[in-house]
Parts: C-alpha cells; structure tokens; sequence
C-alpha cells in the first residue's frame, strides 16, 4: 500500500479558521478547480518517519519550511487505495511566494514523451467553508477533524 505524509497549515484572521492548501501543477490539472486542491503532501517509504517526510514534502511543494506544535489529524484512504497521514500547525505560508520541485510526467497521457512540470502551481488560504469545496473530497476529513480540535481549544 502507498503511503503519504502531509501538513495542514491553519491561521485565524479575523476571528475566522483559515487553511492552507495547494493545486496540483501540469496540464492536467490546469483548469480544475473543485475538489482538485490538496493538503502539502508526499509519498513516505517503510521505516521513515511520516512526519519527517511531510516536512521535507512542503518544503519540496511550497519552497518554504514550517514549524509550530504538529497536532495529529489521523489518516483517510483514498478511492486509489493510497493511505494519507496529516498533521495541522499552526504558522503562515506565503501563499504569493511559491517555488515548487519540479517532476518530470508522460505528456500527453500514455506517450513515451515527458515534461517537467511544477509539482504545485500555487497555493492559497481559504476560510473552511470554502476549503472543503476545494480539497479533494477524501481530504475533507482533515479540515473536518482540525475544525474540531480548535472548536475543543476555545
């Protein structure tokens, strides 16, 4: 089984919950928008530490490091099978200021022909009404359970 490690980034502006999340570089996904964004996130090996690797991931996706108190969010399986670990902290990102890895990808699909793309194209802050109408639906648990912990903190 696949396994990823990622961080949620939270602030509160204006008495207001916001999230950090990101949209996926490529052609692929260049014109969607709903459901398409995500948490920081990258495939970890057996053995390494989750997150360790979720770390290393923002950094590699966002070009910026983040630190804080990292409050466990659980796991969700997606439909692919791939099982997701996620932690929330508290911190800011700028979201104008994205450099991401670049990855390489067969382009168009199932051709021996490869482009790099950015593996993030952008990043953005979204009150959580709006950030569950974004993430991918099988992230939206992440959102859900940090929802919780900070309605617990007040």
């Amino acid at each position: 089984m696949k396994t990823s490690a990622g961080i949620l980034p939270y602030r509160i502006q204006q008495q207001q919950l916001q999230v950090f999340l990101v949209h996926p570089g490529g052609p692929f996904w260049k014109n969607k928008d709903l459901g398409a964004w995500s948490i920081p996130k990258g495939e970890y090996t057996e053995g390494e530490d989750p997150l360790a690797c979720a770390k290393r991931e923002f950094k590699e996706e966002t070009g910026q490091s983040i630190e804080g108190h990292f409050q466990p969010l659980g796991e969700v399986k997606l439909k692919s099978g791939k099982l997701i670990t996620a932690w929330a902290v508290q911190g800011n990102v700028d979201a104008n200021n994205i450099k991401s890895n670049l990855i390489s990808i067969p382009w168009p699909p199932k051709t021996n022909k490869l482009i790099q793309i950015p593996e993030v194209d952008k990043g953005e802050w979204f009150d959580t009404t709006t950030a569950l109408t974004k993430i991918n639906p099988a992230q939206a648990a992440f959102i859900h359970q940090l929802t919780t912990i900070i309605a617990m903190s007040i």
